[in-house]
């Protein structure tokens, strides 16, 4: 008889939809408890941070749901006081970062440091080569005598007297 947990200890699993944000109320319906508990892990709970949207209404991300999830579990579940529950957490959290540290991350996932290092030469080859013919045509531009400049008349538009008279073939008549 002892080794089985009372119905109030007792957590169904909890499915969270595929959503990017979650309001309060929905998260209260998916953990079945009332919304102030959940302000209340709020500040019980560091882990728990949800967005606030313009109108100050909590916005939780699908990431801060499966906290909310973890904590309904340690506390309802498992029976964990709230600061046995924080501090469980907080060892979670700790193990999980060191494995991320230990672990070495998927190929697919970040690019090899000599990869980033090779686009950032790239980019700024690039980029010293746009500046430099950047400067060449600004000198162009400043000296009037040069030969690489035309005339200022060729450049100004002519007027037109009748346009019976652009009945060449060309677009661009000079």
């Amino acid at each position: 008889m002892a080794s089985h947990p009372s119905p109030k200890r007792a957590v169904e699993t909890t499915t969270i939809p595929d959503r990017l944000y979650f309001k309060i109320g929905d998260v209260a319906r998916i953990l079945k408890v009332e919304p102030y508990v959940l302000r209340f892990w709020e500040s019980q709970f560091p882990q728990l941070k949800p967005n606030k949207s313009g109108t100050g209404q909590r916005l939780y991300r699908k990431r801060d749901v499966e906290v909310a999830v973890e904590i309904k579990r340690l506390v309802y579940g498992q029976g964990y006081t709230l600061s046995g529950a924080r501090q469980a957490l907080g060892q979670a959290k700790r193990a999980e970062s060191q494995a991320a540290v230990a672990a070495p991350a998927p190929s697919h996932t970040q690019a090899p440091a000599t990869t980033v290092g090779k686009k950032r030469d790239k980019v700024a080859e690039v980029v010293v080569r746009a500046r430099a013919e950047l400067r060449e045509i600004a000198a162009m531009l400043a000296s009037p005598g040069s030969a690489a400049t035309p005339p200022l008349q060729s450049l100004r538009r002519r007027t037109r007297s009748s346009p019976a008279e652009s009945v060449s073939g060309s677009l661009f008549d000079a």
